[in-house]
């Protein structure tokens, strides 16, 4: 099978939880498929801004990718498509996050500064720490064009579920996910890494059975959905695991590594 177009999730599918890097051997695998005329990249809810760094500063794993879940798609380093989040949507986002307690929004500038416009520090802090360190507080929406949010609760999960529930419900623009048990993100209703993917697919020229996605996520569903391999890592989600076609090892022990390094020598590293 010819495959011309491998897409990774970057957390807990090659970026092992409490790690700064992936490992040398993944940039490798991912410079072996470069070298075999392969497009290589991550897939990844994090803005580009972040994403070079996962790799070490090496530009070249990633100068094909999608980012934050498919609002940015990048092509031989060159960013291809960008799609931005309705101004107006998202201030009722904000006003419905302010409305329940320990709730949150955070947008981000450009260079991937996180904004708190809406919600308590320490709420983040439970959510999403790294964000909680590095995040400026602001009195509201910025003045620019938002690419990347996300909402968050520091209740706990079945308050979050039940935010990201009446969003769903309220702001029918949006289309707000559950990609960890308390923090989500926003993209336009119909968005996500899915639909990039097809987009992106199309604009190579390839066929859904070109392409192989490494998830483990909710946010990774729609992805596997429109592609004929889908591949989950050990300690997906189930419902990453029951969507994928394919199953393989664990992020830990390199598992999407060892199946691209296989995938850039012309083999099959797959099995049912």
């Amino acid at each position: 099978m010819a495959v011309k177009l491998i897409l990774s999730d970057i957390d807990a599918t090659i970026l092992p939880t409490g790690q700064r890097q992936v490992s040398e051997r993944t940039r490798e695998a991912f410079h072996a498929a470069l070298a075999a005329g392969l497009h290589v990249g991550p897939a990844s809810g994090r803005g580009y801004a972040w994403i070079p760094g996962f790799f070490g500063g090496d530009t070249a794993c990633c100068s094909t990718a999608l980012a934050t879940n498919g609002m940015q798609v990048y092509l031989d380093g060159e960013k291809v498509l960008e799609k931005t989040l309705d101004a107006g949507a998202l201030e009722r986002v904000r006003q419905i996050a302010a409305e329940t307690p320990h709730a949150g929004l955070l947008t981000f500038q450009e260079d991937g500064t996180p904004l708190l416009v809406q919600g308590a520090r320490e709420d983040l802090r439970r959510t999403f720490s790294t964000y909680a360190e590095t995040c400026v507080e602001a009195p509201g929406l910025p003045d620019f064009p938002v690419v990347k949010a996300n909402v968050f609760d520091g209740a706990g999960p079945a308050e979050h579920a039940a935010l990201v529930a009446r969003l769903n419900a309220e702001v029918p623009a949006f289309d707000v996910d559950l990609a960890m048990p308390t923090y989500s993100n926003i993209n336009p209703h119909g968005w996500n890494k899915g639909a990039a993917v097809t987009w992106l697919r199309e604009r190579l020229g390839l066929g859904r059975d070109e392409v192989v996605v490494f998830g483990d996520g909710d946010n990774d569903l729609p992805m596997f959905a429109v592609v004929d391999n889908s591949v989950a890592v050990a300690g997906a989600t189930p419902e990453a695991a029951a969507a994928a076609r394919w199953h393989i090892g664990a992020c830990e022990d390199d598992a999407v590594a060892d199946a691209i390094e296989v995938l850039a020598a012309g083999g099959w590293p797959f099995t049912e």
